[in-house]
């Protein structure tokens, strides 16, 4: 007998899509998207459509596996390990941990994890809880947004944007950094819908994405300059009198001190043309369309926030609604993230007050995950000797690829990997523990690209002895008998659904009439930003800052910050040329620009193994502009040799013009999947971001030859 089951994808994408699987006889046998979910509206992006692939995959791990082989590339896969069962796993773990905590103390233990799911309970719930009770070292977890997200705050104070749907009702879009075709397709229709009625579509990227080849009009501008060029636009807009006059007197800070940084000739137009590599007029005419065009939008992604100047190239472009105004306006505004209108209970989910019952009785200290290398390979007494990772694949994605595999190869380091598939991280484990699918446990689903909160049902048995992220750890938390003595505490013991009640519990208005039985009856129910629950109210379109209402410390947006002044950094923005760009001094003995940038078809490192996937994405490419390829010889198809201090790769040669003169581009992939064992990341490098100690792996000077056997 069939049925469908309504679940949500828990991957790391804004569309946090709404899913309906159908099952037959206990197997699921087709999946969709939910025509009724008004954003994923009825269809899925390409990743996903095929995830019965993933979730039914010969290669899925089943069962618990003990290390046999020595760790390292050359003994990964199966026959590195044997199968133990979950007994003997939970115990040696529980041991091991327990003597590393009694032998270094509990921060010499590391958990590692970060978007592999995103569901609310399976992301970080039993496992803080868990890691918190034992005292290890807490990961800050910075691989991806926080200089972006941080510097959002530091503008508008909350992680909050315009909504998908009012993308329909803009004139002038800007998709800053954002490959939406590539990883946002939900947004796309409602950029169509706009264009059919006389929008204009702008993409402002390095790279020629596949937006960027839908766009009308793609500006390539150079890696790490955003913040000059929105500096510069706002200086043209506020010397033309094009600003919102009225909006910045009443509802922004600052806006003497931005005057008075954008006229500075740092930010004149000539200036910023030779940083950008963007004519002189297209900035002008950049400037002046985004301000008279009503109402105008801007779509901001991740990707310009992965450079030594990433906090305040976020932060300048965050300030241009604020300027014009836009934000009043039904389809003006902007968005990075709309993941802080979701008011959880994190306390509730996490437990941080867990650690005063630790061995510590205090909080643990904190290790920066974009330096895992340095983490590793330090040698003190403050000795990382035990990392449990899951949700993550930190041989693949860590930066300073040589560094991390060096730490992982450790004899004396203790790793144990949860995971569903063997991978570049699993090649060091000492234990491989197996995971579950979305579509084998029940998740709350929130959204960093819309407002609406999907309770995600279980829709088939976990394959084999795979188990949730939740019920490991509750399981460890219980066999290291957390639950019993003076310390004991009854969260370690709690059920998927009360965990879900708890993380509604969070007295907050927008969560106001939701509760888990409405989410289990209904398949989404959007937050309620009008503290009523009537349904006409709901369905209104949701204007945050319309009338100021902006949260930070003084209500409005801005401008200038006394928190970033207090740090040293710039209270404004500023551009300062990244120690790795085409301005800096070790440009002259690595020249380009690498942009490491993210495939259309896997999503960071995940589906990469599939070969469904993997017939969608040509592999182990090195895109050049025909003016650096001839430079050195070079010919479309050619084995090159990508280079730095920090390493090199093999790649081929794709010269292709998606890229100018003096920026290369190649895709992140597991390391396992070259014939050299390794991935771009080989070449990048732990230094981090201004704002939110985040990775810069696109600011990263490479040389490129032609290899001697090609």
């Amino acid at each position: 007998m069939k049925s469908v089951v309504h679940a949500a994808c828990p991957h790391d994408c804004p569309d946090a899509c709404g899913v309906l699987i159908t099952i037959d006889d206990g197997q699921a046998v087709k999946i969709q998207g939910d025509p009724v979910h008004p954003m994923t509206r009825g269809f899925l992006c390409a990743k996903v459509t095929k995830y019965l692939d993933r979730v039914y995959s010969p290669e899925r791990l089943l069962y618990p596996m003990r290390r046999r082989l020595p760790k390292g590339k050359e003994n990964s896969g199966p026959a590195a390990f044997e199968r133990i069962t979950w007994d003997e796993a939970l115990n040696e773990i529980a041991s091991k941990l327990k003597a590393v905590s009694d032998e270094f103390g509990p921060e010499a233990i590391l958990p590692y994890s970060y978007g592999g799911t995103l569901g609310q309970l399976n992301n970080a719930s039993m496992d803080q809880r868990f890691f918190h009770r034992l005292g290890a070292s807490q990961l800050n977890r910075t691989i991806c947004a926080t200089a972006g997200g941080d510097a959002l705050l530091t503008v508008l104070g909350k992680k909050m944007g315009t909504e998908p749907e009012q993308f329909a009702k803009s004139k002038y879009i800007i998709a800053w950094g954002a490959n939406i075709h590539g990883n946002n397709v939900h947004l796309w229709p409602f950029i169509e819908e706009a264009r059919r009625n006389g929008a204009k579509l702008v993409v402002i990227d390095p790279y020629r994405t596949r937006t960027a080849k839908c766009a009308d009009w793609h500006i390539a501008i150079n890696p790490g300059t955003d913040v000059a060029l929105a500096l510069c636009m706002m200086r043209v807009i506020i010397h033309e009198n094009l600003h919102d006059a009225d909006y910045v007197s009443k509802y922004t800070l600052g806006f003497d001190e931005l005057r008075a940084r954008v006229m500075e000739d740092a930010y004149a137009p000539e200036r910023v043309s030779q940083i950008t590599g963007i004519p002189v007029e297209d900035i002008y005419k950049l400037a002046r369309e985004y301000a008279t065009a009503r109402p105008a939008v801007i779509r901001v992604n991740y990707g310009v926030q992965r450079s030594e100047n990433g906090g305040m190239n976020v932060r300048a472009i965050t300030m241009l609604p604020c300027i014009t105004g836009s934000w009043k306006e039904v389809g003006g505004g902007l968005q990075l993230s709309t993941s802080g209108a979701f008011p959880f209970n994190k306390e509730s989910m996490q437990r941080p007050d867990l650690m005063m019952k630790s061995p510590l009785r205090r909080a643990a200290r904190v290790i920066n995950m974009s330096e895992l290398g340095k983490a590793l390979l330090t040698e003190s007494n403050s000795a990382v000797k035990a990392v449990f990772v899951y949700n993550s694949n930190p041989a693949a994605v860590a930066p300073n690829h040589n560094d991390v595999v060096r730490g992982l190869m450790r004899p004396d380091l203790f790793t144990v990997v949860h995971e569903q598939f063997f991978t570049d991280t699993t090649d060091y484990a000492d234990i491989i523990l197996p995971a579950t699918t979305f579509f084998e446990h029940k998740e709350l689903q929130g959204s960093y690209g819309h407002y609406y909160l999907q309770v995600s049902n279980q829709a088939i048995a976990p394959l084999g002895e795979c188990k949730s992220n939740v019920d490991l750890f509750r399981d460890l938390a219980l066999r290291m008998r957390f639950d019993e003595g003076k310390d004991s505490d009854a969260c370690f013991r709690e059920t998927v659904d009360e965990m879900i009640d708890g993380a509604l519990n969070s007295g907050h208005e927008w969560m106001k009439g939701i509760t888990r039985q409405r989410l289990e009856a209904e398949p989404q129910i959007r937050l309620n930003f009008t503290g009523n629950e009537d349904a006409d109210a709901k369905s209104e379109p949701y204007l945050p800052f319309a009338s100021g209402k902006f949260m930070t410390a003084s209500g409005k947006a801005e401008l200038h910050s006394a928190q970033l002044a207090a740090q040293g950094l710039d209270p404004v923005a500023s551009f300062i040329a990244p120690k790795e760009s085409r301005h800096s001094e070790r440009a002259r003995e690595f020249p380009l620009e690498l942009l490491g940038r993210k495939a259309d078809n896997h999503l960071n490192t995940t589906f990469c193994n599939l070969p469904s996937h993997q017939k969608m994405e040509e592999p182990h490419l090195l895109e050049m502009s025909p003016v650096d390829a001839n430079a050195r010889g070079i010919r479309d198809g050619d084995a090159v040799r990508v280079f730095n201090s920090r390493g090199e790769l093999t790649l081929k040669a794709r010269v292709d013009g998606a890229v100018r003169a003096g920026v290369v581009a190649a895709k992140l992939d597991w390391a396992r999947l070259n014939p050299e064992g390794k991935n771009i990341n080989v070449l990048t490098s732990e230094t981090l971001t201004e704002i939110g100690a985040g990775a810069t792996f696109y600011s990263c000077l490479v040389q490129v030859s032609k290899t001697s056997n090609a």
